[in-house]
């Protein structure tokens, strides 16, 4: 990844920044809880999704609820397909199942779903900045 960074209401630099957390989010090493993996995989989810609303021109929430965002997308006028309204589940990896006894321990299905999910979700956000072009 480059050092070199765009500014940051340029949806490119959201989608270098989701693109880091991805990354993060596969990266299986000793010692780490998947739950954090599951919240490197949200993240990635979420930053993409801010990718696009800052693509169409809207001002979002800080917030980690990522059937909110969607949900935003929408009302501003872009599809958002079921395959990736699925994704809304990786919400629930942002904040309980960060902290130990808020939620139970995340399996391997469901870390290899969150990648999954956070992938699809990924892979629309470029198509929709790309196809629309950017205005930077």
């Amino acid at each position: 990844m480059s050092e070199s960074r765009l500014p940051p209401d340029d949806p490119r630099e959201w989608l270098s920044r989701s693109q880091s957390n991805l990354t993060q989010a596969r990266a299986r090493l000793p010692g780490v809880y998947l739950e954090d993996l599951c919240f490197a995989a949200q993240q990635a989810a979420e930053k993409a999704t801010k990718a696009v609303l800052i693509h169409l021109g809207i001002r979002f929430p800080y917030t980690h609820d990522i059937t909110r965002l969607l949900s935003i997308v929408e009302e501003g006028g872009q599809k958002v397909p079921d395959r990736v309204k699925a994704a809304s589940i990786l919400s629930d990896y942002a904040v309980e199942s960060r902290y130990p006894g808020l939620a139970e321990a995340v399996t391997e299905e469901e870390y290899s779903e969150a990648l999954l999910l956070a992938e699809e979700l990924i892979r629309w956000a470029k198509i929709v900045v790309r196809k629309h072009g950017t205005s930077k």
